[in-house]
């Protein structure tokens, strides 16, 4: 028999970590992180973590796991994925995986098998040099040529992303994009319940600027100085996340807090969009569209879902 395993995805700030938090209290649910950046320790405000006062005492896992220079990537979590959902379902309780990164759902709702490729890094660190001698444009170009059909899913800065299509070209001479559509095929060894919250586009981009004017007014510009400070340069994976990349030219005087807020906003609107199309794209989820609802309704809606679909008992 199958083991149960809820999904809630979605843009950013869309409401998945209320959503989230709500439904976990009222199945016995524990909290998985499907976010890249949240594992992150000392990068807070610019990644939207959740609060303790947030949390409201639901357990969270791969938040605050690791230091923003360590290698962190879709099979490291993976692995510890996998391992919290064992511990979670040991205890009686509900895995619920929360997030926007798309490439980590699929990676544990398919149980995606990587090339054990991150052995040798040598190709991966080329890369990396590469882009950082020549912008990720020029990267991106490379996977445009090898691999244009997974190109199209990728943005052009998504350089960890790109390289690990490139690196798994390198190594086995096959195509990402055609690995991709192979374990897509598959079926997923839980029995999953996909749920993608989604909203009016515009109502999307005003919550995603009220956010951002309120980052800022929580720290933002303090927490990015800071995590300068302490060494983490541009040059890092965890420093070229969204919040973080677009303030690191004002700290050395390239632009304006005002260009930099703009650019902020700008580019959090885009990974939005990206985001949504991602999941129309990738998932056969359940979607709940929150425009004129409250998360509470939308909570019980996603609970009767799960009831039919077996997921939990009546």
């Amino acid at each position: 028999m199958k083991k149960p395993l809820v999904v809630i995805g979605g843009a950013t700030a869309c409401g998945k970590t209320d959503v989230g938090v709500l439904l976990a209290q009222k199945i016995n649910g524990e909290i998985i992180s499907a976010d890249s950046m949240q594992v992150y320790c000392n990068m807070d405000i610019g990644t939207a973590k959740p609060t303790k006062q947030e949390m409201k005492g639901i357990k969270h896992y791969l938040i605050d796991e690791i230091m923003p220079n360590e290698e962190y990537n879709v099979m490291i979590f993976q692995k510890k994925a996998k391992q919290y959902m064992e511990q979670i379902w040991n205890l009686g309780k509900i895995p619920i995986l929360v997030g926007g990164t798309g490439f980590y759902i699929n990676a544990i709702v398919y149980d995606t098998l990587f090339e054990q490729i991150e052995q040798d890094s040598t190709f991966r660190n080329d890369m990396y040099a590469f882009a950082k001698e020549n912008g990720a444009e020029a990267l991106y170009q490379k996977l445009k040529e090898i691999d244009p059909d997974y190109a199209k899913t990728l943005h052009a800065n998504n350089v960890k992303r790109v390289t690990r299509a490139l690196e798994y070209h390198h190594f086995t001479g096959q195509l990402f994009s055609k690995y991709n559509t192979e374990q897509k095929q598959k079926q997923s060894p839980y029995h999953t319940a996909m749920i993608v919250l989604t909203m009016e586009r515009q109502k999307l981009y005003d919550r995603i600027e009220k956010r951002i004017d309120t980052m800022i007014e929580k720290g933002l510009l303090k927490e990015v100085e800071q995590l300068l400070k302490s060494g983490y340069t541009k040059d890092f994976v965890s420093m070229q996340a969204i919040g973080y990349k677009e303030l690191i030219p004002y700290f050395s005087q390239q632009i304006s807090l005002e260009q930099a807020i703009y650019d902020l906003k700008k580019n959090t609107r885009h990974f939005a969009k990206r985001q949504l199309t991602w999941f129309k794209r990738q998932t056969n989820g359940y979607w709940i569209d929150i425009t004129d609802q409250n998360l509470e309704k939308a909570t019980e809606e996603i609970i009767q879902y799960l009831k039919q679909t077996n997921v939990i008992g009546e």
